[in-house]
């Protein structure tokens, strides 16, 4: 039941940092094209020192096993999301790029760290990455329509790549850093939170509360993106060894995730239906302070 209070104290922190960043742009502090800037500080600084960060940890076999059987458990669960999305959204992109892809990041690393550790974010580095790499080929083919490309150099200069390479490198040598550098890394990474939050806060402001509310649609998609597709990945990993417990809760928390935020950016960019988007990411998020421990929930009944 400990765990259980720990992810609901989170997720209400989360939202008490939603709600200053909604009251910030109700009061005309942040707009738009601000949320805009703090999006690029997330995605270009401050998700990949998280992810980076997570890798300075003790070179040990059963680190290394661990880390592998995540990349492959997470590729897994992610293909799996992608079928459930376009087998029950075949002609709504945006939705189907709602359901298959979490909130792993900005949302699934401060639920990790609180339950788990900080340490426990290393196992998640894989499911971000894929998730990612995901979103830019396979995603933005579904909002636009056209088939997905795979662009080596695209890929592998994008922030998040990088910054597990450099992890990686951090992880083979051992390398430890000085104690400037590390408090510089320590600072950025405490950014994650609240500026992750006080962009949905921004997008709390825009959504028409009572249209998002009386959707059936939305309700829906939020069952699939936060019931369906988290209790099939609790699934498959219950199939893996409880000695293995700490990754499989990281991967499973995750996959539980509400919809993640790049859907509105991308269906933004891509001159899609921007506010349809905002309200998958939205409603979604409300859902998660009771579907997250739930699925948690039922996780321990299972895995002890």
């Amino acid at each position: 039941m400990g765990t259980i209070w720990i992810i609901v104290q989170q997720i209400s922190l989360m939202f008490v940092l939603c709600g200053i960043g909604y009251l910030l742009t109700k009061a005309g502090k942040i707009t738009q094209s601000n949320s805009k800037v703090l999006g690029n500080i997330l995605v270009y600084v401050v998700l990949p020192c998280v992810i980076a960060k997570s890798f300075l940890i003790p070179q040990s076999k059963s680190a290394t096993e661990g880390l592998v059987l995540s990349g492959c458990i997470s590729a897994l669960l992610l293909c799996l999301a992608i079928v459930v999305g376009r087998v029950l959204y075949p002609k709504d992109g945006i939705a189907a790029f709602a359901a298959a892809f979490s909130n792993a990041g900005f949302f699934g690393i401060p639920l990790i760290t609180a339950v788990l550790g900080a340490e426990a974010v290393f196992y998640s580095a894989p499911f971000i990455a894929l998730l990612n790499l995901l979103q830019w080929t396979y995603g933005t083919g579904l909002l636009t329509g056209e088939k997905a490309k795979w662009q080596p150099r695209r890929i592998f200069t994008a922030p998040y790549m990088i910054a597990i390479m450099v992890g990686t490198l951090f992880y083979i040598t051992g390398l430890q850093l000085p104690s400037l550098p590390m408090q510089v890394l320590n600072a950025l990474c405490s950014l994650n939170t609240p500026l992750a939050m006080f962009t949905l806060g921004v997008y709390l402001a825009v959504v028409d509360w009572r249209k998002m509310l009386t959707s059936y649609g939305l309700v829906k998609l939020s069952v699939v993106r936060l019931l369906i597709v988290p209790l099939l990945s609790l699934a498959v990993l219950t199939l893996i060894p409880t000695a293995w417990n700490t990754m499989k809760y990281s991967v499973l928390l995750a996959a539980a995730c509400p919809v993640g935020a790049n859907v509105a950016i991308y269906a933004q960019l891509y001159d899609k239906d921007y506010s349809y988007a905002v309200q998958t990411v939205v409603i979604s998020t409300i859902a998660s302070i009771i579907t997250v421990p739930a699925v948690v929930w039922a996780a321990q009944m299972i895995w002890h």
